[in-house]
């Protein structure tokens, strides 16, 4: 497997395979093509589909310039990828250059026909389970197992991308108004956060802060904002959610957000190298479902808990995701988008309580669940692999 800093980048929403990605395309054509005078790319598949949506050409023109010019290509079929791209640059009317693209989720890119093995390889095991056992011979924790991989300036690349969750988070709660992208949907993170009774259960006080967090982030990234990847854009509110409220909550230092969030991106790669993080491949369990499973596994790692309950906590909350499909309204990464973020933050801490009492009793490890998910995203209708078709995306109807 590849390093976890794989599984978080920085840079700004609204999609990390729509966004993210084909900006990253875009600049690494430019650097090879410094002397073309007009560059097209033509978008295809879900990129074609919920690209404006997306921002996926405006992305594009910021890295290109008035040089490029964007075709969106709904009708092609038999891609390589659904999120494929084809980028052309011209001297005059003399075609320079010619690569493919695929985005695969989380902001990463290929070239299509190149050979993934060329990656640098970090981790030689490749299965929860082989790792579990490794650790047990060993008696060390996931997080160190990690360390022990990862270079030397891991940890303060994992502090980076907590100042930067945490900023995301203020910036989300200290804002009102609509978005964009013509829904008028309002921000509510602000308005979550204010809600405070005097006769507030500890309970309700949970739901609503974490909610709140979890609402700030996903807004950010709605707006264009600066977020992290966790994996992906779309699901970047979930971990920060979950470890901003209890490290509020329990004074939990930096040191050991920075071990949660190793571990967290562990489970997080997992599922990337064994599966799929990419709606468009797998739909929204292979985002969200995996965001889920991050923090619940974050979480036990916060807690101290052993790695047959970082499992568990990892395997439930990818596994009751299962099927979720990728519906984004009018293409936006908003409804349902920002609320799935939320629940999924309070599904990730209800996994830790049942991963406290439960799991010397589980029979479904993670890796059969990563296994299922990958499958159940394949045999899902492409109009559930956010092309904004089917479900909600199909049946909401503008007032």
């Amino acid at each position: 497997m590849q390093s976890v800093k794989e599984i978080y980048k920085t840079g700004l929403g609204p999609s990390s395979s729509h966004t993210m990605g084909p900006a990253f395309a875009a600049q690494q054509f430019l650097t090879e093509n410094p002397t073309a005078d007009k560059i097209e790319v033509r978008l295809f598949g879900s990129l074609a589909k919920t690209g404006k949506g997306h921002g996926t050409d405006r992305a594009l023109k910021e890295i290109l310039g008035e040089k490029c010019q964007v075709v969106f290509d709904t009708e092609a079929d038999n891609l390589p990828h659904p999120n494929t791209m084809v980028f052309y640059a011209f001297k005059g009317n003399s075609l320079l250059s010619e690569k493919t693209f695929l985005s695969v989720g989380g902001g990463e890119i290929t070239v299509l026909g190149s050979d993934p093995a060329l990656k640098p390889i970090v981790y030689e095991h490749k299965s929860f389970s082989e790792i579990a056992e490794y650790c047990k011979s060993r008696n060390l924790r996931i997080s160190d197992y990690v360390f022990a991989r990862e270079d030397e300036d891991f940890k303060t690349f994992l502090l980076d991308v907590w100042k930067t969750m945490c900023n995301a988070i203020m910036a989300g709660l200290s804002k009102s108004g609509t978005l964009p992208g013509g829904l008028n949907v309002e921000r509510k993170a602000q308005h979550l956060y204010n809600q405070k009774h005097i006769d507030e259960s500890p309970q309700t006080r949970e739901n609503r802060l974490v909610c709140a967090y979890a609402f700030a982030v996903s807004e950010e990234n709605a707006d264009c904002g600066t977020i992290v990847t966790a994996p992906t854009c779309g699901a970047c509110g979930v971990v920060p959610a979950v470890l901003k409220y209890m490290q509020e909550k329990n004074s939990f230092s930096d040191d050991d957000i920075i071990r949660a969030l190793a571990v967290a991106g562990l489970v997080g790669n997992l599922v990337k190298t064994n599966a799929s993080i990419s709606g468009a491949q797998c739909g929204c369990q292979a985002e969200v479902g995996t965001a889920c499973s991050m923090a619940a596994a974050a979480l036990c790692e916060l807690f101290g808990m052993g790695i047959d309950q970082i499992e568990y906590a990892a395997e439930i909350s990818l596994e009751h995701h299962l099927g979720l499909t990728c519906d984004p309204i009018c293409g936006l990464v908003q409804i349902p988008c920002i609320e799935r973020n939320a629940v999924a933050a309070m599904r990730a801490i209800n996994a830790l309580s049942l991963a406290n009492f439960l799991s010397d009793s589980r029979m479904i490890t993670f890796d059969t669940v990563v296994k299922t998910m990958y499958q159940t995203g394949l045999d899902l209708s492409r109009i559930y692999r956010e092309t904004a078709e089917g479900g909600l995306a199909k049946h909401y109807t503008r007032g």
